[in-house]
């Protein structure tokens, strides 16, 4: 049964008792806290949570996004850069989609027009995803009567349509020719004030991520052992506290160690980074000498993959090499094993040494 009352301040607090439950929640007006309250009844009749008011008047898929956002932020989850760029293209494209018309033929469009603009395979398995997280969390943690089943038939609709499946494993090696002609082609350069050409040999030399090499710390190098502590280390699983060290050695051409010593030379502030230097502009700066000196299909990050496959050559077993690359899961390694078919007369010259 609902009892009624108003407050001084002119609003109207309904409290609603039936089966042992009990629930209040406070209006500006009296026709929101009776249809409220009906509604209420009706869902403890059913016997499923109550929704509360401020969760029950949502309508759209852009605010179950906002609701989605705020709860992750209350526990301290807010969401990263990349979940955080997706949130707000689904915004864009679904945002005023009323949750009940967000069936399976609308997934299916917004499926359909994102692989028009670009999004490939996988990008567009992580943003469906996405949409049904936000369902979920809405349906298990406020009782929302949202259905997540239409996610699942869109995914599998745009799975026999081609357009959502496994990303093609990328296997693009530069040749020596090209990180020499990148290398001389920084260092000939007078304008250039990142020092581009070492941080091309260090990635190559720890197989370090792009943003990995320019947050390296002065304070985390130990110059007895020769070991650099990596922070935060990229994990799909654990967002923070991946740290890791790693060695600094000489076993991929490029000597790291020495690399290091080279920016020990010329550091000239107090700043406590090894390179420092913002990544994106390193990244932007790798792209523009890739277009004039003519490389084409090369990504800083097949850098990454170069300096992978050239510890494999030299000889490091797969679990050695995870200690460097960061990698838990082992299978993620086959992918970096793209080994040259000529290192296998030096492979097999070591052996029989």
């Amino acid at each position: 049964m609902a009892t009624y009352t108003k407050l001084p301040s002119g609003s109207w607090r309904v409290q609603v008792r039936r089966k042992g439950r009990y629930v209040s929640e406070t209006f500006l007006r009296r026709d929101d806290a009776r249809r409220w309250a009906t509604e209420t009844e009706r869902q403890v009749d059913r016997g499923e949570t109550p929704t509360k008011s401020r969760v029950a008047r949502l309508k759209t898929f852009g605010e179950l996004i906002d609701l989605h956002i705020d709860d992750m932020c209350d526990v301290g989850k807010s969401p990263l850069r990349s979940k955080a760029a997706t949130l707000d293209m689904l915004r864009r494209h679904l945002g005023k989609c009323n949750m009940a018309a967000l069936d399976r033929e609308r997934l299916i469009r917004f499926g359909r027009d994102r692989a028009a603009q670009g999004a490939g395979p996988v990008t567009l398995g992580i943003d469906i995803g996405l949409i049904k997280l936000i369902l979920s969390h809405a349906a298990a943690v406020h009782g929302l009567p949202v259905k997540v089943e239409p996610v699942d038939l869109a995914r599998i609709a745009l799975k026999r349509l081609g357009l959502i499946g496994k990303g093609h494993e990328r296997d693009r090696r530069p040749t020596q020719d090209e990180l020499d002609r990148l290398i001389a082609h920084f260092d000939a350069n007078p304008r250039q004030i990142a020092p581009v050409s070492q941080i091309i040999r260090f990635a190559v030399a720890t197989a370090m991520r792009q943003e990995e090499i320019c947050k390296a710390r002065w304070s985390d190098l130990e110059t007895r052992t020769r070991m650099l502590l990596i922070r935060d280390r990229k994990d799909p699983r654990h967002k923070k506290g991946n740290n890791q060290r790693i060695p600094l050695f000489a076993a991929t051409g490029y000597d790291a160690w020495a690399i290091v010593e080279e920016q020990r030379a010329k550091r000239s502030n107090d700043d406590d980074r090894i390179f420092p230097f913002n990544h994106r502009s390193v990244g932007t700066a790798f792209r523009r000498g890739c277009v004039d000196l003519g490389i084409h299909d090369l990504h800083f990050h097949d850098l990454r993959h170069e300096g992978t496959s050239r510890l494999f050559e030299a000889g490091f077993k797969i679990e050695q090499v995870a200690l460097v690359t960061g990698h838990k899961d082992w299978k993620m390694l086959r992918r970096y094993t793209h080994l040259k078919p000529e290192m296998l007369h030096t492979i097999q010259a070591a052996r029989t040494a």
